[in-house]
């Protein structure tokens, strides 16, 4: 490799370090033909592009980048594979998901060891922060979780709405097919109200006598006078 295709080499990488958000530095080894074509196609499957590069001209990419990766020098011992994805977790899931493949076909020696990573700013050292780098949410994730959010008081009214509107249905319904249940309330109510009336006529009637009574009396004084 001569001057000019390392010169080229590490503007690559200095680009792609600079546009890509979510950047993996990883350790891949003991993999055959077979089981390094089964990573990249998952790497594929996840939109993860996978790379393996020179810790030299990494270096001096990383050193051109307006970012700071100044924690991940000292990583950059044996082979570097480079991870990078639009989605945060998307390459912690496939080193995840490839090493529990391996685990079950007793190739457990044959691994890919997380150095580190650079996820939306934030670092991450070691391969002990895997779960928490597949734990961690996307971008589109976290928007899911919030229109989801905002979108369950309003499932809930609907479907209250729904359900008061089932009921009136129902009830018009039931009159519909029982007109008599109306008249039958109307024929109820009319003999209540006429049940209430009778007490009243028949006390008037009680009071009638007794004011015969006393103008019957009225005489017996005018004739006491004379």
């Amino acid at each position: 490799m001569n001057k000019e295709e390392k010169i080229k080499i590490v503007d690559n990488l200095k680009h792609s370090l600079t546009e890509s958000k979510n950047i993996y530095f990883t350790e891949v080894f003991g993999l055959d033909a077979q089981q390094t074509s089964q990573l990249r196609r998952m790497c594929f499957e996840k939109g993860v592009n996978l790379s393996v590069v020179k810790n030299t001209l990494l270096r001096k990419a990383m050193d051109a980048c307006d970012k700071d990766f100044s924690e991940f020098n000292e990583l950059l011992t044996g082979n570097t594979t480079l991870m990078l994805s639009d989605v945060s977790n998307a390459p912690a899931k496939v080193i995840k998901n490839f090493l529990e493949k391996s685990q079950l076909n007793k190739d457990s020696y044959k691994k890919i060891i997380l150095k580190g990573g650079h996820i939306e700013e934030s670092m991450y050292l070691g391969h002990e922060q895997l779960d928490v780098l597949v734990a961690l949410k996307s971008k589109e994730e976290l928007i899911g979780d919030v229109i989801m959010l905002l979108q369950s008081p309003i499932k809930n009214l609907l479907s209250s709405l729904g359900s008061a509107k089932q009921n009136i249905s129902s009830l018009l319904t039931a009159l519909e097919n029982n007109p008599n249940v109306e008249l039958k309330n109307k024929k109820d109510n009319v003999q209540s109200e006429s049940s209430s009336e009778e007490p009243a006529a028949e006390q008037s009637s009680s009071e009638e006598p007794a004011a015969e009574q006393s103008s019957s009396e009225e005489p017996l004084e005018d004739s006491s006078t004379d």
